[in-house]
Parts: structure tokens; C-alpha cells; sequence
């Protein structure tokens, strides 16, 4: 993990759908660094699947579900992808809370984040070690054979072949 990520996500307030899987994967990373703090020691989450069950119980709360509910389309969503769905919910969040109406921001607000990134110190560069673990044949053969049958059950539908 990049300390310019741990940078970005300092002090922050991280919003995620079903936030316990997103950030036990991004914990298993800091761990793997050797970086002994984890991401809600690092910043704030917030969970919107949890938020969806408190405002909404006893429904679907997934993300497609909250679509239909908050009137946004998602109907260009065909796979899940990490930058569709986080634009999707943002807009989604932006319809549960009833914050603000557009997502864009000016360019003065835009380009003094920009300034106070490049000035403010990385707390997280000194003593960070990335580590690459390469697969072996064997973890490779069976990561093929793996997306092979994805392959198979999808009718050759599979994203990532055609990317």
C-alpha cells in the first residue's frame, strides 16, 4: 500500500457499502507492510449498508436495491466496479442523508486541496516496506483454472478477459 493512499486517507472519513469486507482487505495490506495500525485507527468509516439497515429494516439494502429506492440510475452498472459503484454511491449516500444536491466542486476548493497535499508532511513514508509476494507455477496453474471455470459459467461473459 502506497504511503501517498495512507496520506489520502488520513484524517479522512472513509464512505463504504458494506465497509467490513473493504476494509479487512485493506487492513490484510497494512499488515502486510508491516504497518501496525489499522484503517479506522487511521481515518473514519462509515458504514452506508449499516446506515441502509437503521433508516430501512427488514428491506433489501444492497446497493442495486438502494438505487431503485433513491430514484439513481445505475442502469449503465453491468459489473461491479470499484469506480462505478463509488460514484453510484456516492450519489446514493447524497439521497439517504439529503446533503448536498451536485458532486462536483469548484476549481478554488478543488486546487486548494491539491496545495495543502503537497505541503502537508507523509506521516506514513518512514519505515513502510512494500512487499511483493510473486505466485508460484503452482498458485498460478490453479488461478487459471479458477478463471477458467468462471469463464465457463458465465458463457465467456467474464470482465477481466476482455480488459
Amino acid at each position: 500500500m502506497h504511503p501517498e493512499f495512507l496520506e489520502f486517507i488520513g484524517d479522512a472519513e472513509l464512505i463504504i457499502h458494506n465497509a467490513a469486507f473493504d476494509i479487512a482487505f485493506l487492513n490484510a495490506e497494512l499488515s502486510r507492510i508491516a504497518l501496525a495500525r489499522k484503517v479506522d485507527e487511521l481515518c473514519r468509516v462509515l458504514d452506508t449498508l449499516a446506515l441502509a439497515r437503521q433508516m430501512h429494516p427488514g428491506q433489501r439494502n444492497s446497493l442495486d436495491a438502494l438505487c431503485k429506492r433513491y430514484s439513481v440510475d445505475n442502469s449503465h452498472r453491468d459489473f461491479h466496479g470499484a469506480l462505478l459503484d463509488a460514484r453510484i454511491l456516492a450519489e446514493v449516500y447524497l439521497a439517504m442523508t439529503g446533503g448536498q444536491a451536485v458532486l462536483t466542486l469548484s476549481a478554488e476548493s478543488d486546487s486548494g486541496r491539491s496545495r495543502a497535499r503537497q505541503t502537508a508532511p507523509s506521516r506514513y513514508a518512514e519505515g513502510a516496506r512494500i512487499i511483493v509476494i510473486r505466485p508460484n507455477e503452482d498458485e498460478l496453474a490453479a488461478h487459471e483454472h479458477v478463471l477458467a471455470l468462471l469463464d465457463k459459467a458465465s458463457s465467456g461473459q467474464t470482465v477481466w478477459r476482455r480488459l
